[in-house]
């Protein structure tokens, strides 16, 4: 015997879906969640700042010592973290300088200063890459430390 589409169909408890109360429940639990959550994260924007200018050193290092692969050698101070995203010149002229650039654009650190590059490093060898930290200015202590990397 065929169903008439028209005729309501008896439904089963476990297809209601969910009551008023189970739903209050669920957002409480939410609540309470996010009320433990939320300070501990928004509490730490600097420290995240922190985070983020040592990942950029380290991407920016990585972007270097390919130039130097393909090149020969580091950019030089002069020339500068821009030789990662346009065709530096001056010397030391890149040999074989990738027409995609190394890097999209020259990043600045998360507050907003630029990174300071260093070819010859400490040393004689390698490069230096550093942040001055939140104040923008050399040394510091805290979240005005400066943050540096080195490479060879």
């Amino acid at each position: 015997m065929a169903s008439n589409p028209s005729t309501p169909r008896a439904i089963d408890p476990a297809e209601q879906g969910l009551t008023l109360v189970e739903m209050i429940v669920v957002l409480a639990i939410i609540a309470l969640i996010a009320a433990i959550v939320v300070p501990s994260v928004i509490g730490r924007p600097d420290q995240a700042r922190v985070t983020v200018a040592q990942s950029d050193l380290r991407s920016i290092a990585a972007a270097l010592k390919i130039y130097r692969l393909d090149n020969g050698s580091y950019p030089s101070t002069a020339q500068g973290l821009a030789a990662l995203s346009a065709k530096p010149s001056g010397a030391p002229a890149p040999q074989n300088w990738s027409a995609e650039g190394y890097l999209d654009s020259v990043p600045v650190d998360p507050w907003g200063h630029a990174y300071i590059y260093r070819s010859p490093g400490e040393g004689g060898g390698g490069f230096e890459l550093a942040s001055t930290g939140k104040d923008g200015k050399p040394g510091g202590e805290g979240l005005d430390a400066d943050i540096k990397l080195s490479g060879r």
